[in-house]
């Protein structure tokens, strides 16, 4: 954007046109507090957005501003209602959520639609529930970026024609972005756009008759809007996990099945590590935690290693000696090993004795 300066009044109906890559779309996200300018301010409402902070821009967007997009942006997995109802999850609303989607969806013509999924629906039917979704909070301002693009000309005109009604009856400020002068024709303002800058602002000379705008709701206080937020976010989450779970029963038995085996093989690796361990701790222990053994090194002859202890490198001298440099040493005593038979009842077997 180049030098934009603007105005648009409550109750406004402006179409603002111009060919791909004329900063319609950047317009947009800055009226809709998506982007952050880089220099200028944006007043929405007498208030500069543009030194809010992200939690402050997301209470604007979610409480006073409505987007529709030109590709409906609706989650596939879930029903128009349940669509609609979504912004509502958002701002804390959840009690009256179902209510409200569906007088929102009756609005606009979708009344026993409720239940469908966007697969079910027309292309103009998955646009009225776009609608529907951002008006359910009741936003001061719509913002409707490319609404007909996707769609024949007859839709498209319904689609408009609903948009324009928002707008007589209701006093809803609406700003929309176009580049069909037939879907421009319905606005009372067209402003032209072309490489960044507006060269053109054109109001119909005669507009027809209209309520007073939709007063501007007053915030709710900060601490408790972001207390509200967040239990609605809790809530959500545990519908959203419920739905998921409903949705697709085989898969998270199939889910919980793996998790349960490998809870299971996770304790069943620690326990037998842990009894493992215990066993070498018995072990040790029954030699006594106060017994210390040296065994002399290995002799090797032709090739072949006689073991640890066949080197005759320990003497009674040794021991002797430690027993008095050593004053942690209580007693010194001698150890024999070697290989002997044994024999126990029937059974006689080859083994270490020491």
């Amino acid at each position: 954007l180049r030098g934009v300066s603007l105005t648009v009044e409550r109750g406004e109906f402006v179409a603002i046109m111009g060919a791909s890559g004329s900063g319609k779309s950047t317009l947009m996200n800055i009226l809709g507090c998506l982007d952050r300018p880089s220099s200028g301010r944006y007043l929405l409402e007498g208030v500069d957005v543009t030194e809010q902070d992200e939690p402050a821009l997301a209470q604007v967007r979610s409480r006073r501003i409505g987007f529709v997009f030109q590709n409906f942006n609706l989650l596939a997995r879930t029903s128009a209602a349940e669509n609609v109802a979504l912004p509502l999850l958002y701002t804390g609303r959840y009690a009256e959520s179902s209510s409200r989607a569906k007088q929102a969806l009756r609005a606009l013509g979708l009344e026993g639609r409720e239940r469908n999924s966007p697969s079910q629906l027309s292309g103009g039917q998955q646009q009225r529930v776009a609608i529907a979704r951002a008006l359910v909070n009741d936003p001061a301002i719509l913002l409707a970026d490319e609404p007909t693009g996707n769609l024949d000309s007859k839709t498209a005109t319904d689609i408009m024609t609903t948009i324009r009604a928002l707008n007589r009856e209701q006093g809803l400020t609406v700003v929309l972005v176009t580049h069909e002068p037939d879907m421009a024709a319905f606005a009372d303002r067209v402003i032209t756009m072309r490489d960044g800058a507006i060269v053109s602002d054109e109001r119909k000379a005669a507009l027809e008759a209209s309520p007073q705008a939709r007063p501007a709701a007053a915030p709710a206080p900060r601490r408790a809007a972001e207390a509200g937020v967040g239990l609605s976010f809790a809530r959500m989450s545990v519908m959203v996990a419920a739905r998921a779970i409903s949705r697709n029963k085989m898969r998270s038995a199939l889910t919980m099945l793996g998790i349960f085996i490998g809870v299971a093989a996770l304790i069943a690796m620690v326990a037998v590590g842990q009894g493992a361990s215990a066993a070498v701790a018995a072990r040790i222990q029954s030699l006594g935690t106060n017994l210390l053994i040296v065994v002399p090194g290995a002799t090797t002859a032709s090739g072949v290693r006689a073991g640890f202890g066949s080197a005759s490198t320990l003497t009674v001298a040794d021991g002797d000696e430690i027993r008095r440099e050593a004053p942690a040493v209580a007693n010194v005593a001698y150890l024999v090993r070697g290989l002997g038979q044994l024999q126990y009842g029937d059974k006689n077997w080859t083994t270490s004795l020491q």
